[in-house]
């Protein structure tokens, strides 16, 4: 039961990384102010920690 459980957090915590992954990477594509390097740069950044590096492009960009 245990083993279930922690299957189970590791999922939710793997879609939900890839979710905010998806927005951000969404989010930069459509910024037509960035040029292609800056958008590559910011994409990669979401594939590692999305939350962390979604944060820190709002600030840059609000």
């Amino acid at each position: 039961m245990t083993e279930l459980i922690t299957y189970a957090i590791v999922f939710a915590l793997l879609i939900g990384h890839c979710l905010l992954a998806g927005k951000m990477y969404r989010t930069v594509h459509e910024d037509q102010g960035l040029s292609l390097q800056e958008k590559n740069d910011w994409k990669l950044k979401a594939l590692i920690f999305p939350a962390y590096f979604f944060g820190k492009y709002k600030r840059q960009k609000g």
